[in-house]
């Protein structure tokens, strides 16, 4: 008897497959019969499933050389997706290089990847004006004025721009709620829209809209809510206990619900009213508010697993399968903080997850349902 997947996985095929012809080539009669057969057979395979939930960051790269081992990496299935930073993008023919850097990794990936960037505006606008590109302002001054024609102005411009460039999906909007004036990440860096949980909800919705009408997807982040921090999670453990708010939630809770959400981000994040782990690695927090009380289905993807609150407490391949386990659905290394694993290939975290496969501290059903979202969402049509 057939694998029960296997319908999904004809379907999955097919569709990526005309999604990801190139342009100029043909394929007709038996020689797309048999493309279609070679994709299913490569995607109904633990390795293409493993590689799909791995986010990568390509160091300091600005172009791709035709025997860059990321290619062979993509290539070979071993991750899903990539991040870029302003450290990615040539000082001269911007545009240009980074387009044709993009272009490069598609054409070589088994699966159409997401290429994704954090460009929510303000301080976090990797794609600045000094290279060529259009200018951001930051979230707190589009919830400051309060006008969504503005909001929609900004963002159509910038989602058309990274459009262009290849991007197609957008560590954005920050939907955190201003709480604590003092937090140092969020709300001294400009990154909220406010304190009020619906001027949150009505930006970040205006947000989702203008990237939407060119193609892009979003990623809600930082769930359960980073805006009551006292510290930033990036220098080590941030402990809301006792600051959080529920309001926090509105903005997950109001948006879900609209329909319009593409996936959300964890925050590493302790709040012991829930649990003693940060929430990227905690099941009570993922699996039981994010998807059991809020009823979120979606692609859930991790922050950076090598900032130091999850890196230098966890243990690095066991925060990999607390992360799985907990929910996440896409882990992900940025290569862009100093730690103690260094910088981590595609290759090594997808060996790493197959390990935990084969020893059974991950199940592979867990495996199933993380590459039925992330397809789900790679297929999704605006």
């Amino acid at each position: 008897m057939r694998n029960p997947a296997y319908k999904i996985l004809v379907s999955a095929a097919a569709s990526m497959l005309l999604f990801a012809c190139k342009p100029g080539r043909v394929v007709t009669g038996k020689s797309k019969k048999k493309d279609t057969v070679a994709t299913v057979r490569k995607l109904d395979s633990l390795d293409i499933k493993i590689g799909q939930m791995v986010m990568v960051g390509i160091e300091e790269r600005t172009m791709i050389d035709p025997n860059d081992s990321l290619l062979a990496e993509l290539r070979d299935g071993k991750m899903g997706g990539v991040v870029l930073f302003e450290k990615n993008i040539a000082k001269t023919n911007s545009a240009d290089s980074f387009r044709n850097m993009t272009r490069a990794m598609q054409q070589a990936a088994l699966i159409p990847i997401f290429v994704t960037i954090d460009e929510e505006g303000g301080k976090v606008h990797r794609l600045k004006e000094k290279y060529g590109f259009v200018g951001m302002p930051s979230a707190s001054y589009l919830g400051g004025i309060d006008n969504p024609d503005s909001t929609l102005f900004y963002n159509r411009r910038l989602a058309a721009e990274m459009h262009d460039l290849g991007i197609n999906l957008n560590y954005a909007p920050c939907v955190d709620v201003a709480v604590n004036p003092e937090n140092p990440v969020i709300v001294k860096n400009g990154r909220s829209f406010s304190a009020d949980p619906e001027i949150v909800t009505k930006h970040a919705l205006l947000c989702i809209q203008a990237h939407h009408e060119n193609s892009l997807r979003t990623i809600l982040k930082h769930f359960p809510g980073h805006g009551s921090s006292a510290n930033d999670s990036h220098l080590g453990i941030a402990d809301v206990t006792n600051t959080w708010k529920f309001i926090e939630l509105e903005p997950y809770k109001n948006i879900i619900e609209s329909g319009e959400v593409d996936a959300i981000m964890t925050a590493h994040i302790i709040n012991r009213a829930f649990d003693t782990l940060p929430a990227t690695l905690s099941k009570k927090i993922i699996s039981d508010k994010l998807r059991g009380f809020l009823r979120y289905d979606g692609v859930v993807f991790s922050d950076d697993m090598q900032m130091h609150a999850i890196a230098e407490n966890f243990g690095f391949e066991n925060a990999i399968a607390l992360s799985i386990n907990a929910g996440v659905d896409v882990v992900m290394f940025a290569n862009t903080i100093p730690n103690l694993q260094g910088r981590l290939s595609a290759s090594k975290v997808h060996a790493i997850i197959k390990n935990h496969v084969a020893n059974g501290t991950i199940k592979k059903e867990r495996i199933d349902e993380a590459y039925r979202r992330i397809m789900d969402l790679k297929k999704k049509k605006f």
